[in-house]
């Protein structure tokens, strides 16, 4: 079995912390994901895929794990050639939905609604942040399901979604509801990020926390297109206009090119173009990602 498997042990401490939801491989070919008792492979090439499932059962059963399903998907080079999971263990009549807990939140999971199911395990420990932070009113941007929305509600926050997609801002308000969290005092916009924040400028909204975790290229009804690497910079800095003083915001990127060290670099070079000072720090390191796996993040502290 290769070492990039997790310490069966750490399964412990993630049960007494309410989670079901994490990594449990990574290689340089693929991953393996738990989800609740389902489990999702994603693997660069074909024989990767059989490599880990047979691994899988090898470490399930050293840790006394039991594997309900497992979905796996293949990591195309290029976004548009993504494809929702297919099943290669399990019941092909069960529904391909179930539900995953982190931190004793709940979220819903759908292997058969496009390449990703519902929740980016690499963001845990920036959405436990936002629960710490309790903040009042959140602005998160490109939301998807809305789970840092959750742990803002969860804590008394309002919150303010904004996604390009109605399929899943309809998921966000389901993800509330799993939490028996009203969606009073929420607002779920389907709009271009770029679009919405000019106007909440002028309205004169402010956060107290912000989240721009963009994907690495979108396209908008309108044609318009958010390439991470050339828009960011101009993203920020607009978002920045509607933070209040002492707000939190979170920049992160799955982009390979944009590590941490480049997103501190980015973010300073706004914050200067901004007129606004800020104390920059990184996220804790999660136990179940090795150095180098899964986003690369930065909070700023605004003051």
């Amino acid at each position: 079995m290769t070492t990039g498997w997790i310490d069966p042990d750490l399964l412990r401490d993630f049960r007494s912390e309410g989670t079901d939801s994490h990594r449990l491989c990574t290689t340089e070919e693929g991953w393996v994901e738990r989800f609740g008792n389902d489990i999702l492979i994603s693997f660069k090439r074909a024989f990767v895929r059989e490599r880990l499932l047979e691994e899988l059962q090898t470490w399930a059963d050293s840790a006394g794990f039991q594997v309900r399903r497992v979905f796996a998907r293949f990591i195309p080079k290029k976004s548009e050639r993504r494809e929702s999971p297919v099943l290669v263990v399990g019941d092909p009549g069960e529904s391909p939905q179930t539900v995953a807990t982190e931190w004793y939140l709940r979220f819903g999971i759908d292997f058969g609604q496009g390449y990703s199911p519902g929740l980016f395990l690499d963001q845990r420990e920036n959405r436990r942040y936002v629960r710490h932070i309790a903040p009042r009113r959140l602005l998160n941007c490109f939301a998807y399901t809305c789970s840092f929305s959750v742990y803002a509600a969860s804590s008394g926050a309002s919150t303010f979604n904004i996604d390009l997609s109605k399929k899943y801002l309809a998921r966000g308000r389901e993800n509330f509801a799993l939490n028996n969290l009203p969606t009073i005092d929420h607002h779920f916009i389907t709009d271009d990020v770029r679009s919405v924040l000019p106007r909440l400028t002028r309205r004169g909204e402010t956060f107290d926390a912000i989240i721009l975790d963009p994907p690495t290229f979108s396209r908008s009804p309108d044609r318009r297109t958010f390439q991470v690497q050339q828009d960011f910079e101009s993203l920020l800095i607009t978002a920045l206009a509607v933070a209040e003083r002492d707000a939190h915001v979170l920049v992160s990127t799955n982009c390979s090119a944009l590590g941490e060290r480049a997103l501190e670099v980015m973010a300073r070079f706004c914050l200067k173009k901004a007129r606004r000072v800020a104390t920059l720090y990184r996220p804790g390191r999660l136990p179940d990602f090795p150095p180098g796996a899964g986003a690369s993040s930065v909070w700023l502290a605004l003051r």
